[in-house]
């Protein structure tokens, strides 16, 4: 699992992978891949989510196929080191959820000889880099980038556009919230909302007062 120093040949050292992309994308079922693969061969693994993301299992990493891993809810990134001490790989899922000390735990275990999966939204709902993935994605030796199908074109889709009115940054949900779409869709689908708004905002300055 370890890659070698081509200078230093007594020195090992681990690795960070990020997977990243939209929602719908197979994010979580590529982490769970490599991590089942990891295990096959007899490695030590150890998977953390965090604590707020229970939608699908309290105690499992699950994707949208409904293939599953088990894993550790954690309130806060800090919590990983104390209990991945002795792994050789770790996977962490929706890593956008928890604050930017996720980068330093993940390049300490990389430091300390681990290979770290990473796995998470690189947009948020707005189209903006999200929470901490930028640099994990900066600090990272592999980076993939997934994509899912335009509900609307059928083109490759790297945003997730929020049918919901909800203007939270954290706002979990599926299908029935949110919504894969290519660039040229999600733009259209944000100018469209941003006029319905300003009909909305329209309406309610005509009403008559009591």
């Amino acid at each position: 699992m370890f890659l070698e120093n081509t200078v230093n040949h007594k020195e090992k050292f681990g690795w960070i992978e990020v997977i990243c992309g939209s929602m719908f994308s197979g994010k979580t079922e590529e982490l769970i891949r490599r991590l089942k693969r990891a295990q096959f061969a007899k490695q030590k693994v150890e998977i953390f989510k965090p604590q707020i993301d229970n939608r699908y299992d309290e105690a499992h990493v699950t994707s949208h196929d409904e293939n599953k891993i088990h894993s550790t809810p954690v309130p806060a990134a800090g919590n990983i080191p104390l209990m991945a001490d002795d792994c050789d790989v770790i996977g962490i899922d929706e890593a956008q959820f928890f604050d930017d000390e996720i980068v330093n735990v993940c390049n300490n275990l990389a430091n300390q000889g681990k290979r770290v999966i990473v796995a998470g939204l690189d947009m948020d709902f707005k189209g903006n880099p999200f929470g901490p993935m930028p640099n994990l994605m900066a600090t990272a030796e592999y980076v993939t980038k997934v994509h899912a199908v335009c509900t609307r074109t059928g083109n490759l889709a790297q945003y997730s556009f929020r049918k919901s009115s909800s203007d939270k940054l954290v706002f979990l949900g599926e299908t029935d919230e949110y919504e894969p779409l290519s660039r040229a869709a999600y733009f259209k689908a944000m100018r469209q909302e941003k006029l319905k708004q300003i009909e909305l905002n329209d309406i309610e300055e005509i009403k008559p007062k009591d």
